[in-house]
């Protein structure tokens, strides 16, 4: 058998050891994202977790509702021209605004929760994934 080639001391100075950058492992890059680390296992309560859309869908709501009631008040009051074209110009653009928000809102929900259930999956995909990620 022939001897295995000594590997060299950390006094001694490459010239590939120079151009290497220190390599970063998985678990440092999850600590530099926002994104949550699939490490942590905090259980969470149902409104930290949809607190956010349900505050879009609420807002949206309120100002689709506001909409509503302007456009059908530029539609109903017997006003001044100038006052008319402003109520019925404003009128659809909270009714748009709103709806948007709504919709935004309601797309956000399916999301999170498929999320929620990648999250959940067996212990054993988790570590084979880190397995692969800390090489």
């Amino acid at each position: 058998m022939e001897p295995l080639p000594k590997a060299p001391e950390v006094d001694e100075k490459s010239p590939e050891s120079k151009d290497l950058l220190p390599s970063q492992t998985a678990s440092s890059l999850c600590i530099s994202s926002r994104s949550e680390s699939v490490w942590t296992t905090t259980p969470r309560s149902k409104w930290e977790i949809y607190h956010k859309p349900i505050v879009t869908m609420s807002v949206g709501g309120a100002i689709f509702l506001f909409g509503v009631v302007i456009t059908c008040l530029a539609y109903t009051l017997k006003l001044d021209r100038k006052y008319l074209t402003a109520l019925k110009m404003i009128g659809p653009a909270f009714l748009s605004l709103g709806l948007m928000m709504l919709v935004c809102g309601l797309v956000w929900v399916p999301i999170i929760k498929k999320k929620q259930k990648q999250r959940q999956k067996p212990m054993f995909f988790q570590s084979i994934k880190s397995f692969f990620l800390n090489r």
